[in-house]
């Protein structure tokens, strides 16, 4: 498999406080990667700036052969790379399919080449709806959705800007066991069109069954990479998640 994200000797600061520290990470095309630490490891750190919404002060993040250092949130969006957030952030005064539309035309529609028509912009909201199982409230507001539609639609509205790559932050936090199952499902049928997955995630049956790869931070270092079931046996991993 060839490399679609390559970060390097990553590192950022705030302050005298290291949140991330020289980490290196390969994320190859079609992976599905579990990233997992304790609280204040440094993840969600470590995604706003591979995402833009922070920029590091050391290392390099090259995506799909591109130097992405620099460049702010929405330019890397419009070249693939794409997040979700743990608490869903939809335009509350914006029906489901609306919230939809605002990614096709703003992200899909401005990185040039095919254009897509009003047409194919319904229909492919539409698709989306029924990809995630939101079609009989396409027309409703976010607040008439159950927690667990809140994480489809911010999901869809992910997907809405065709990415090359998703970064799923938390996406199960606080939904029962058939709903996470429901999600795992819906990252599986993504990864098998073609979307390279990254999922940050706390529930450690859902990471396992996902994951081909497990990566491990704990106190901004990268401690652990590789196979998700000799990871967990990792001494340093036990440590850093039981204690000595």
């Amino acid at each position: 498999m060839s490399a679609l994200l390559q970060v390097e000797g990553l590192s950022k600061r705030f302050g005298g406080f290291i949140a991330v520290d020289s980490v290196d990470l390969t994320v190859n095309q079609g992976e599905c990667l579990g990233l997992i630490g304790p609280n204040g490891s440094g993840k969600s750190t470590l995604v706003n700036c591979l995402c833009g919404t922070l920029q590091n002060e050391l290392g390099k993040v090259t995506f799909d052969g591109r130097a992405m250092d620099g460049l702010p949130a929405h330019r890397r969006a419009r070249l693939g790379l794409a997040r979700s957030f743990q608490l869903p952030r939809p335009f509350t005064s914006l029906s489901v399919l609306d919230n939809l539309r605002i990614p096709l035309l703003y992200t899909v529609n401005a990185r040039g080449g095919s254009h897509l028509g009003e047409r194919q912009v319904v229909e492919r909201c539409q698709e989306l709806t029924e990809m995630v199982g939101l079609a009989a409230k396409a027309n409703r507001l976010p607040a008439d959705l159950t927690q667990i539609e809140m994480r489809k639609l911010e999901l869809a509205r992910t997907m809405a800007a065709s990415p090359k790559l998703l970064i799923a932050d938390e996406a199960m936090a606080g939904l029962s066991h058939s709903e996470i199952d429901d999600i795992l499902a819906l990252l599986k049928r993504l990864n098998a069109a073609g979307v390279t997955i990254i999922l940050i995630e706390h529930i450690m049956r859902a990471v396992m069954s996902f994951s081909q790869r497990l990566v491990v931070l704990v106190a901004g270092r990268k401690i652990a990479d590789g196979v998700p079931a000799e990871v967990i046996r990792d001494k340093e991993v036990e440590r850093a998640y039981l204690g000595e």
